[in-house]
């Protein structure tokens, strides 16, 4: 089978994209001992005359010829004009990228090695189908954020030399949401915590890692939704000595109680139940009960637990002692009146707080 005339590599996640990017350059420019010969391209525009400049610097670089003899390799990163934006969808970008797909028809593999790397990519339009068919066209993370994440981790790992449990992983991606920076980051500190080969477990990833996330002030509702008056006040105390506010960690609290009021009600009608893999049976009663939840399914929403990950809220469930309906109304009924009170009583934000969490978590 003949090579294909050129590598196109594009995805939802730029630093995904960019990340296989560099890897194929590398594996390219081994091949070619002349660095001259190497050429990096920036693809990325902010508007139709960016995308002009940039598609004729491509075109001089891959029509230029090595000056020693012998192969060239390009790489055109980071291009943006080819997503559903206002840039995107101009009249002249859509002219410019059919220049470029001309000039990319022409290239001989032979010769010159092209490498072009692009995200988001709106892939309804012509270019990227034509890409697919006549490339060597690699998708990146496909239309599952959530396993493309958890290759992302797995990958770290592996370079890292560590492990990393499936349930540490499932938690990760809970804390840290689709950051793929701020992932590839957090695995490489928990990877400093153990010894080579061994295992990252839950355990240290929900001692170490910030739930991002959720902009949660995860200790405080950790222990909270624990029933740890001692813990909580504790936590409470560390939050304010380094001069927290009161605010957030109300919102954190709220958060999550709303999401634990919904499973509650799901798990006391027998729609739901917490096992192995989470909470169970939400697929099954998404199509009766997900609009009564609060916004439309869809995008993730603290209002709405038929958009969360079903995992870590059979998590939350199961390793809180999940109250009965009445006391996390009750709770939620608590927060709103801690708001109200610092409003009163603004240099007593801690006070509020304590007072507030021995009231709840007494009862």
């Amino acid at each position: 089978m003949p090579a294909q005339p050129f590598i196109f590599i594009c995805g939802a996640d730029d630093f995904l994209v960019d990340r296989l990017g560099k890897e194929r350059f590398a594996a390219l420019a081994s091949e070619v001992d002349d660095e001259f010969s190497r050429e990096i391209l920036s693809g990325f525009a902010n508007n139709v005359g960016e995308v002009e400049t940039a598609i004729n610097r491509f075109r001089d670089s891959v029509q230029t010829v090595s000056m020693f003899g012998g192969k060239r390799v390009v790489w055109l990163k980071d291009v943006n004009f080819l997503a559903d934006t206002v840039t995107g969808r101009a009249d002249s970008t859509l002219k410019l990228v059919e220049d470029l797909k001309e000039l990319l028809e022409k290239i001989n593999p032979e010769d010159t090695a092209v490498l072009v790397t692009a995200a988001p990519v709106d892939r309804r339009r012509s270019f990227p189908k034509w890409c697919e068919k006549n490339a060597d066209f690699t998708l990146v993370g496909g239309n599952d954020d959530g396993d493309a994440l958890v290759g992302v981790i797995l990958a770290e790992a592996k370079v890292l030399g560590v492990n990393i449990s499936p349930d540490a992983t499932r938690l990760l991606v809970a804390k840290v949401g689709a950051n793929t920076r701020l992932i590839v980051e957090e695995v490489r500190k928990l990877s400093t915590y153990i010894e080579p080969d061994a295992t990252i477990e839950e355990s240290l990833v929900a001692e170490l890692t910030p739930n991002v996330a959720e902009g949660d002030f995860f200790e405080s509702a950790e222990a909270f939704f624990s029933a740890d008056l001692k813990w909580t006040l504790a936590a409470l105390q560390r939050h304010f000595f380094a001069g927290g506010d009161a605010r957030p960690v109300i919102s954190a609290l709220q958060n999550r109680n709303r999401i634990l009021i919904q499973v509650r009600a799901l798990l006391d009608s027998g729609e739901a139940r917490i096992g192995g893999r989470g909470l169970e049976g939400l697929p099954q009663a998404a199509p009766t009960y997900a609009e009564k939840f609060g916004e439309a399914v869809g995008e993730k929403s603290a209002y709405n637990l038929f958009t969360q990950n079903a995992w870590y809220v059979g998590k939350l469930a199961s390793s809180a002692k999940l109250p009965h309906l009445r006391r996390l109304i009750d709770n939620q009924q608590e927060f709103i009146a801690a708001f109200e009170e610092i409003i009163r009583r603004p240099r007593e934000q801690e006070e509020v707080l304590r007072e507030m969490a021995t009231r709840c978590l007494s009862a």
